[in-house]
């Protein structure tokens, strides 16, 4: 499905300096690259006494980050996947071995979640109006949403090793709530293959960090409160050697007749998201699964999304409306990063 709005939570700026009131000249600067990617932009922060080259490494990147692009965009219509959206035929597809560990994840994904997170969601958020195409003059009746969910679910998806088969042929799978997260791994990756294990990498607001600052200090980013037009600060937190995901769909809905229609479907319903959930950030090992993990957890909502959090040990910080604005709620789990 579309990936669900991710918060730019990390305030650079404040991920560096948040324990640095002081000013002090010797303070080493870190290296910072930016781009475009996947309809958003990208940060690389970096402290190295390598001689690497910002200008090489960069080029590095953008080519990472371009061939995440040409294997799983649903906007380039000759990317991998979007070839195999395309084909009709029912018979065996061979995938990369990018693309296939991706749709492996969001399977096994899907399964943990019991299907909150579904990655052939798209052609129902297509038809409330937040995919590619062009957004519906009104909402979808219940004709068309129930004509659309005959193919639509996981279950109609199979993958065994880099092969997949289609049970349907309108069978659509969309990555885009995981592929960022596996973009900041794989640029992740890539830092650590050149020597550099300080360093934050962010798209979009999906992020892994690694290593220290040169004073040994912690990274430390900011979770911010989902208010539209805002940017102050929820939480501050320190991560780790961990990724960082948050979801909310506070800035991207669309309203017809006084409702509001968030941009996240529930799989099971096939209709958008309705409850008091506004954003949700997670903490993992790894980015790929810290964003299917955020994605899950805002379908599921407050209450369960938070069971469920503490049933798997996750660590897991939500942010829920209320009358007198938000409470927050978080795991155990994810006590240990709060500051």
């Amino acid at each position: 499905m579309p990936s669900v709005y991710r918060i730019w939570l990390a305030l650079i700026g404040l991920a560096f300096f948040v324990s640095c009131s002081e000013q002090n000249t010797n303070i080493p600067i870190p290296t910072e690259l930016h781009g475009r990617t996947m309809g958003t932009s990208y940060s690389v922060k970096y402290f190295t006494e390598l001689d690497i080259s910002p200008n090489e490494l960069k080029q590095k990147i953008d080519e990472a980050l371009i061939d995440v692009n040409s294997k799983m965009s649903t906007y380039q219509a000759n990317s991998e996947l979007s070839l195999f959206n395309q084909d009709k035929s029912l018979k065996p597809y061979a995938l990369s071995h990018d693309t296939a560990y991706v749709m492996q994840r969001s399977l096994e994904l899907a399964f943990m979640t019991q299907g909150a997170l579904d990655v052939t969601v798209g052609p129902l958020v297509n038809l409330w109006g937040f995919g590619p195409d062009a957004k519906p003059d009104k909402i979808p009746t219940a004709k068309m949403v129930a004509d659309t969910k005959k193919y639509v679910g996981v279950d109609k998806l199979s993958l065994v090793g880099q092969t997949a088969t289609k049970m349907h042929p309108n069978l659509y799978v969309d990555l885009s709530a995981i592929a960022k997260g596996f973009g900041v791994d794989k640029l992740a990756e890539l830092l650590l293959k050149k020597g550099i294990s300080d360093f934050i990498v962010e798209i979009g607001g999906e992020m892994r960090l690694h290593g220290a600052k040169p004073s040994d200090d912690a990274w430390r980013i900011a979770i911010e409160k989902p208010v539209s037009g805002q940017r102050d600060v929820q939480q501050v937190i320190e991560p780790g050697n961990n990724a960082l995901a948050t979801s909310g769909d506070y800035r991207n809905y669309f309203e017809q007749d006084g409702i509001r229609y968030s941009h996240t479907i529930d799989p099971k319903t096939a209709k958008p998201i309705n409850h008091k959930l506004a954003s949700v950030s997670v903490i993992a090992e790894d980015c790929t699964t810290a964003d299917g993990l955020a994605t899950a957890i805002n379908v599921m909502g407050p209450i369960k999304g938070l069971e469920f959090a503490k049933k798997h040990n996750l660590a897991v910080y939500l942010v829920v409306k209320s009358k007198d604005g938000f409470d927050v709620q978080f795991t155990e789990s994810f006590k240990p990063y709060m500051r």
